[in-house]
């Protein structure tokens, strides 16, 4: 079976502002827990949280075509 590719997704973002202690940003996403990001601005805490989600969606088809028969088929399933 040849792996597929991590198709287009949106997530929800939530962005909590810098504490008066502490000068960062933190985003993260409810929808796929491990994936947050931080940065100085909103910005750059929405972009480090892109590559977290990133990161842990490729993580998570790689783990989870692990062991997959060569002879198993792909296909896509559509929400909405």
């Amino acid at each position: 079976m040849v792996a597929p590719k991590i198709l287009h997704h949106e997530f929800n973002a939530v962005l909590e502002p810098p504490t008066e202690d502490d000068r960062w940003w933190i985003a993260y996403s409810p929808e796929l827990p491990g994936a947050n990001g931080q940065g100085e601005s909103e910005e750059e805490a929405l972009e480090d949280l892109k590559h977290a989600i990133e990161l842990v969606l490729q993580t998570r088809l790689e783990e989870g075509l692990r062991g997959v028969p060569d002879t198993a088929k792909s296909a896509r399933v559509t929400l909405g």
